[in-house]
C-alpha cells in the first residue's frame, strides 16, 4: 500500500517533511498547500506534486493523509477538519498553545477514530533510539536521572518568538517529550528558571532565551534540561541517562566524524548547524513510523495525548518561572 500525502505548509519544516515523504517508497506526495503561492509552487515543481487549496485537499479522494506544518495557531482547527474528513493526520508540535484547546481537539479525533501522530522527531533519532534500546535491554539497570542539553546556534526571528508561544512551548517541549521517553514514568512536578541572556528584544517580546528545568516523577526520578538560544559552536544536542548499574549517553553529532591530530593538538569538524541537518534521519524514521502505523491500523506514537502532556509540562514550567515555585503537573492537567 502506498500512502498518498498532502503537505499543508511549505515553509522550513514543510520542506523537511516533503523530502522525507518523497524519499519513502511507501509514500507519495500528491499535493501541497500554502498561503504563499510561490512556496507551494517551489515544492510542487521540485517533487512533481500539485498545488491545491486546503479545501480542495479536504475533498480529495486521492489523498489518504496530511502533514500539518502550518503556523501553530492553525493546528487544532486543521486537525479537527481533517479528522472529520477521515484523513490520517501527522501534525507538527504543538497541537495548540492552550491545554484546554488541545483537550477539545483530541475529543474530536477520538470521536472520529482518526489516526493522529504528533511530530516529536527526536524519539526517532538513531542515537537517541539506541539510548532507549540500552535502557530497555537493562544495560544500565533502573533509570534514576536523565540529563538533556539542547541549545540552538542562535535565536529565531522576533516575529517567530511573538507567535511561537515562547521557549517552553516551542523549544523545551521537545525535551519534555524526550524526558518522558527516557524516564519511562510520568512527571508529577516541574521546577524551572528562565532568563534573557542572549537578546534583550526577546525579553521585550515577553519570552526567555535561557532556561533550566528540573522534572520529578512520583518515584523521585529526575530529569534536568538545559536550553539556550545561543551556542556559538553549533547545534548542541546531548543526552545522558544514569541508572542503578551504569549510564548511557548520546554525544553531539557532526557532519563528518573524524579527528585530526597534529603538533598543534587535536581538532574535529564542527557540529551540525541546525535541526535540518542534525535530525535528517529522525525525520525520515518519523514519517516511516507514521506510514507503518496507518498502514497496519495501529495507534501512532507519539500520540495526541503525548502532545497534550508535553504542552502541560511547558505550561507548568512557565507557571514555575512566573510564580517562583515548584508546580505540580496536576495544577495544569487534571
Amino acid at each position: 500500500m502506498t500512502l498518498r500525502f498532502a503537505l499543508l505548509g511549505a515553509g522550513r519544516i514543510g520542506k523537511v517533511h516533503a523530502k522525507a515523504i518523497t524519499s519513502n517508497p511507501g509514500a507519495r506526495l500528491v499535493a501541497v498547500a500554502d498561503a504563499m503561492p510561490k512556496a507551494a509552487a517551489d515544492i510542487a515543481t521540485q517533487y512533481g506534486c500539485e498545488v491545491r487549496s486546503i479545501e480542495q485537499i479536504l475533498a480529495s479522494a486521492d489523498i489518504d493523509a496530511v502533514v500539518i506544518c502550518t503556523p501553530t495557531d492553525t493546528h487544532a482547527d486543521l486537525i479537527e477538519k481533517f479528522s472529520k474528513a477521515r484523513k490520517a493526520i501527522f501534525c507538527e508540535k504543538p497541537i495548540d498553545l492552550s491545554v484546554a484547546r488541545v483537550e477539545a481537539c483530541l475529543e474530536v479525533v477520538e470521536a472520529n477514530r482518526t489516526p493522529l501522530m504528533v511530530g516529536f522527531n527526536r524519539r526517532f533519532d538513531p542515537h537517541f533510539m539506541a539510548v532507549r534500546a540500552a535502557i530497555d535491554a537493562g544495560e544500565i539497570g533502573t533509570v534514576e536521572m536523565v540529563t538533556i542539553v539542547s541549545r540552538d546556534p542562535g535565536p529565531p526571528p522576533l516575529d517567530y518568538v511573538k507567535r511561537s508561544g515562547g521557549i517552553f512551548r516551542d523549544m523545551t517541549i521537545h525535551d519534555f517529550d524526550m524526558a518522558r521517553f527516557l524516564l519511562g514514568e510520568e512527571i508529577v512536578s516541574v521546577t524551572a528558571q528562565a532568563s534573557v541572556l542572549v537578546d534583550k528584544a526577546i525579553g521585550k517580546a515577553g519570552d526567555y532565551d535561557s532556561v533550566s528545568v528540573m522534572l520529578t516523577t512520583a518515584k523521585g526520578k529526575h530529569a534536568t534540561i538545559s536550553n539556550s538560544r545561543r551556542a556559538t559552536y553549533g547545534y548542541d544536542q546531548r543526552i545522558e541517562v544514569h541508572g542503578s548499574a551504569g549510564s548511557v549517553a548520546a554525544e553531539n553529532q557532526r557532519a563528518v566524524s573524524i579527528e585530526v591530530a597534529t603538533a598543534k593538538g587535536y581538532t574535529r569538524p564542527p557540529l551540525h548547524d541546525f535541526f535540518m541537518t542534525r535530525y535528517t534521519a529522525a525525520y525520515a524514521n518519523e514519517i516511516a513510523a507514521f506510514i507503518a502505523a496507518v498502514s497496519s491500523k495501529k495507534k501512532a506514537a507519539p500520540s495526541g495525548k503525548d502532545g497534550l502532556i508535553a504542552l502541560a509540562l511547558a505550561e507548568a514550567a512557565l507557571k514555575s518561572v512566573k510564580e517562583g515555585r515548584t508546580v505540580k503537573v496536576s495544577e495544569v492537567l487534571g
